[in-house]
């Protein structure tokens, strides 16, 4: 593509976002992903432009805490918590009362608004919803902060009970485009996945709802991604970069470069203008010195310290780099 046409789309998908506030075509983001590796940084100039106008300046900080680590029955061949694979990820038991407490409490003072729970399962059990419904409450008011859970896929009694229970966001994560999902995992469905997120939505939850890049899927699935994204209409997308765990079957794949890194969280803040767009695993690696730049492609929120089991970069870092970026940390809610 020369760079002339890349200029022409750049400036025709500006106009539709910024001057009409229109959404952008599957098609059209079907081009920009062609553009040469020079725009790059024109279309993530645009990106941050558009967060700008649809979010507002804000950013919201998130930490989050593997309640309960490992043995996870599924075979999602990224994850070094499945019990399939030898990863040397050892099972361990639901945190005490006392530990979430002192994580939420580390939490709140970093200024993060948000703190999720997050479990290694296929779906909660009634132990485990029972613990959850005691925990969430005495977190949210005794800490002062948004809760959110993650703990895999919900029946419909379940969802219900968890937002009457006070759960702020659900994370559910499609991952992947639904057509690549059966080279991800096999022990359950794309579809599965898709229902507890409309589960979430219909009980007035936030949907929180990640995706993973860097897994061998293509330009064409990265955009029917997006457009999955939009038919569930998540308040917050965290993007995630394959970070290769050894022992899992996706150890051996790359990582992605950093430009194209760039160029993808660029393209999901044009297709999906009014969501939390997130930094989540995988950006140490993949962005390494460019992390500060993405943080002006489009992304307006990060969590923050270390993820589920690998280590993040200290949070004293990355709020310095909030600071250098004069980019204030607020609350972002799609709930009110």
């Amino acid at each position: 593509m020369s760079l002339l046409r890349a200029r022409s789309l750049i400036t025709a998908a500006g106009e539709a976002l910024l001057d009409r506030k229109e959404q952008l075509d599957l098609g059209v983001l079907r081009e920009l992903a062609d553009l040469p590796a020079e725009s790059v940084p024109s279309l993530a100039a645009l990106a941050h432009e558009v967060r700008l106008a649809w979010c507002g300046p804000a950013v919201e900080v998130e930490g989050i805490l593997s309640a309960k680590t490992g043995g996870c029955p599924e075979d999602c061949h990224f994850c070094s918590q499945s019990s399939r694979f030898e990863t040397g990820v050892l099972a361990t038991p639901f945190l005490d009362t006392d530990e979430v407490l002192r994580a939420a409490e580390e939490t709140a003072r970093l200024g993060a608004a948000e703190f999720c729970i997050v479990l290694a399962v296929r779906g909660p059990d009634e132990r485990t919803m029972n613990r959850l419904l005691e925990l969430v409450p005495l977190v949210r008011d005794r800490v002062g902060i948004n809760v959110a859970v993650s703990a895999g896929i919900l029946t419909d009694d379940q969802a219900r009970r968890l937002a009457d229970g006070g759960v702020h966001r659900y994370n559910h994560n499609l991952e992947t485009a639904r057509s690549f999902f059966p080279k991800v995992v096999t022990t359950h469905t794309w579809e599965e996945r898709f229902d507890t997120c409309r589960l979430v939505r219909r009980y007035g939850m936030e949907l929180c709802c990640g995706v993973l890049l860097g897994m061998g899927e293509t330009v064409d699935q990265r955009v029917e991604l997006i457009g999955q994204l939009r038919e569930v209409e998540p308040a917050e997308v965290p993007i995630n970069f394959l970070n290769p765990r050894p022992g899992t079957p996706f150890a051996d794949l790359p990582l992605t470069e950093p430009l194209e890194a760039i160029r993808w969280i660029a393209l999901f803040r044009l297709g999906l203008p009014s969501v939390i767009l997130r930094y989540a695993g995988g950006r140490e690696v993949t962005l390494r010195e460019l992390q500060s730049f993405g943080m002006t492609a489009g992304i307006n929120a990060l969590i923050v310290g270390n993820y589920l089991t690998t280590l993040g970069r200290s949070p004293e870092d990355d709020l310095q780099m909030l600071e250098d970026l004069k980019m204030p940390i607020g609350v972002l809610s799609k709930v009110f």
